[in-house]
């Protein structure tokens, strides 16, 4: 064939190919953008009878975390133990076992490398780690329920730094655990550390080193770090227990900070923007509207604790225009209009049974529904919009393998990369095939 055929070839080839779209990576918690959105086209609209198919299981040990995937690998933590773990206490017990990172072969999923910690667990639901790994450039960083902050090289494992964030900043792990996921700024790690002016801390990504530390807060609590670009400042806004505060992601300097209570420590969602509206919201019914100033950086209050919003424990909530959908405490799907608060709608089919309290159902956009995993172990196609939840398909794809409220539920937050889903339990570790065919 002559070069000019050969490269003809070629061009119609990728024309034809054109409207499938280019695979993508899920490197961290949320995936690349940390939005929850799904980027990829060429994904089914309705599962094959029988459900999507399995392309591989690994098996592994428990733990909340997700997995995160980029170039060709998947990363994911458990927590080996021979004590029972399966426990939905709300006492700090100890348990003895040992924190692993394993590194899989995306395509297959054999176990490429591994670092393992011995731990001493002294949080409820004690199962296992649960801040997804965080992929950056040559490598990635994991943070272990006991504050095991480390950082390994992609290709091998080797550890370049660790900190011990107990040790190093005089405190202890909050009642569940470190839970926010450390967020990659620049040459910066951004993790909360808990401790006395060290609420939060920004470490050289290189080396482990401190840059700044700041802000003091009761209890750690458990809402990642999360930074929102307004008023012309890059703002780091931190759901503390006690405030919810904006502090300048270079330096740590203070710029504002608006009272605000999570009872019993409970605040774990990130904040989200909606217009120029931070919306904040935890356990039990406590709930905070800022209007952010658009001139310099600054919030006043709108409105608080207003009932009948979402009051999220597990769940990130999706913002689409001036409506904010997500899982309530209650256990419930809702739809809730900004600034007004307004609830718009509420259901209960994502689960499919009469709500008992912390129900859960994760939600990630892809093009113009949304791709669902709920903690009955179910994927779920749907479409949410101001005038409700309507659903297209569900199927079982893996097992409730942990205990929650007295229920066999799953709690562990998919990721989604090169038209797969990948989803773990407490025993495995499944990819699952949702390529269009």
């Amino acid at each position: 064939m002559s070069l000019r055929l050969l490269v003809g070839s070629v061009w119609c080839a990728l024309l034809s190919c054109g409207n499938v779209g280019l695979a993508d990576d899920w490197p961290q918690w949320m995936g690349p953008r940390r939005d929850n959105v799904w980027r990829e086209s060429g994904i089914l609209k309705k599962f094959p009878e029988g459900g999507p198919k399995v392309l591989w299981r690994t098996e592994i040990a428990g733990g909340y975390s997700g997995p995160a995937v980029a170039n060709g690998r998947l990363f994911i933590t458990d927590y080996v133990t021979s004590d029972n773990v399966k426990v939905d206490n709300f006492d700090r017990k100890e348990f003895s076992g040992v924190e692993r990172v394993l590194c899989l072969e995306e395509s297959s999923g054999k176990i490429l490398w591994q670092h393992e910690t011995p731990v001493k667990y002294t949080v409820s639901y004690p199962a296992g780690p649960r801040c997804t790994p965080c992929v950056d450039g040559d490598r990635v960083y994991t943070l272990g329920t006991e504050g095991h902050l480390f950082c390994f090289a992609v290709a091998d494992g080797k550890v370049l730094w660790e900190k011990d964030l107990k040790k190093t900043y005089n405190t202890k792990a909050a009642l569940w655990g470190y839970s926010a996921h450390p967020l990659i700024d620049g040459d910066r790690l951004l993790t909360l550390a808990g401790g006395e002016g060290s609420h939060v801390v920004a470490l050289n990504k290189m080396t482990g080193e401190e840059i700044w530390r700041a802000s003091d807060a009761p209890e750690t609590g458990y809402s990642p770090p999360t930074i929102i670009d307004y008023a012309g400042t890059r703002q780091l806004i931190l759901l503390q227990p006690n405030a919810v505060v904006s502090l300048q992601a270079e330096t740590g300097k203070q710029l504002w900070s608006v009272p605000y209570e999570a009872t019993n420590g409970s605040i774990i969602m990130s904040p989200v923007m909606v217009d120029k509206y931070l919306y904040v919201a935890g356990y039990s019914n406590r709930s905070l509207l800022l209007e952010m100033d658009a001139q310099k950086p600054a919030a006043t209050e709108v409105w608080r604790d207003k009932r009948n919003v979402i009051c999220p424990v597990n769940v990130q909530p999706f913002v689409i225009d001036d409506v904010v959908y997500g899982m309530d405490q209650k256990g419930v799907l809702r739809a809730v209009r900004i600034p007004s608060g307004e609830r718009l709608w509420e259901s209960d089919e994502t689960i499919g049974t009469r709500p008992a309290g912390s129900e859960t159902t994760f939600l990630v956009r892809q093009e113009d529904r949304f791709v669902m995993f709920n903690e009955l172990g179910e994927l779920i196609i749907g479409e949410l919009g101001p005038a409700g939840y309507v659903e297209i398909d569900r199927a079982k794809v893996i097992d409730q393998t942990n205990v929650a409220f007295g229920r066999d539920v799953v709690w562990s937050m998919p990721a989604f990369a090169n038209r797969h889903a990948y989803i773990r339990n407490d025993k495995e570790i499944i990819c699952v095939d949702l390529s269009a065919e």
